[in-house]
């Protein structure tokens, strides 16, 4: 019953991913798929929950996690791209398709397609244990831990993101470095954020039992890899250090992913020994 409820899942997304690759070839700008990632993960928790002829505590709780975090994410980054237009880094992504007449075919396999795959992957956690949890399956103890957790991510991504948006409408900070807030500790709090909430997501998920655990464990593991090492900071990074004078001063004194104190220089380093 669980492999047909995702088989339907993994069907209901990739029709998603096409209407929005239609909708992506007309305006020429694939950028809004970053909502994608965040509606799409709530889409497969609320059909997971609405598949259920009973859903349970356990049940309902994970679907309003995962779709409290998804709307919430989706909303931000639609109201941002449509302030801010088309993202550099998909534009670096698709230029040599766009110059050889191929933007269309590339923009369905190497964002919405892959995109899809890897939304599908990440939120397994939320997928399984919907299915898993029974009417009478409780809240246990490790449940509200992985609950606190998730309100953790929650509170760090809504706070950076706010700190951040209200840095970027000062017109005298064009060109600056955030560095006040949260960002003081961590270059990342809205991917650390994204990282807790989805490590709080599967321990919830595993307090169903443990085959959930073990076959979905593999969504937060990849998250946090993609996240620190591939798509998320390092290619951000990259960006942020072309544009933005300072940034590598920045980068060496604040904790790359995790909140810590800021580094201290020493004094050989202040004189350029």
């Amino acid at each position: 019953m669980i492999a047909e409820a995702l088989l339907a899942n993994a069907a209901i997304l990739l029709g998603l991913a096409m209407i929005l690759w239609v909708v992506a070839v007309q305006i020429d700008d694939v950028s809004f798929v970053d909502a994608y990632w965040g509606g799409g993960m709530a889409v497969m928790a609320a059909v997971s929950w609405l598949r259920l002829f009973d859903p349970g505590p356990l049940a309902s709780l994970l679907m309003a996690m995962t779709v409290i975090w998804g709307m919430r994410l989706c909303i931000h980054l639609l109201i941002r791209w449509r302030r801010e237009g088309e993202d550099k880094r998909y534009a670096r992504i698709l230029r040599k398709d766009r110059e050889k007449g191929r933007f269309a075919s590339a923009a369905l396999t190497k964002i919405f397609l892959s995109q899809s795959v890897l939304l599908f992957l990440v939120s397994s956690p939320a997928q399984y244990g919907i299915q898993e949890a029974s009417s009478l399956t409780p809240i246990s103890g490790l449940a509200l831990f992985g609950l606190g957790l998730w309100a953790i991510g929650i509170a760090f991504e809504w706070l950076g993101d706010w700190q951040l948006a209200r840095f970027k409408a000062d017109p005298e900070n064009k060109g600056k470095v955030m560095d006040r807030g949260l960002w003081r500790y961590t270059r990342h709090p809205n991917y650390f954020g994204d990282a807790c909430v989805w490590w709080g997501i599967w321990i919830v998920a595993a307090s169903a039992g443990w085959w959930v655990a073990a076959v979905t464990v593999v969504g937060p593991l990849f998250l946090t890899f993609t996240l620190t090492k591939w798509s998320g900071a390092p290619l951000l990074e990259r960006g942020m250090k072309a544009s933005r004078p300072g940034y590598d001063e920045y980068k060496a004194r604040t904790s790359a992913f995790f909140p810590l104190p800021p580094r201290k220089r020493s004094s050989r380093s202040r004189e350029g020994v």
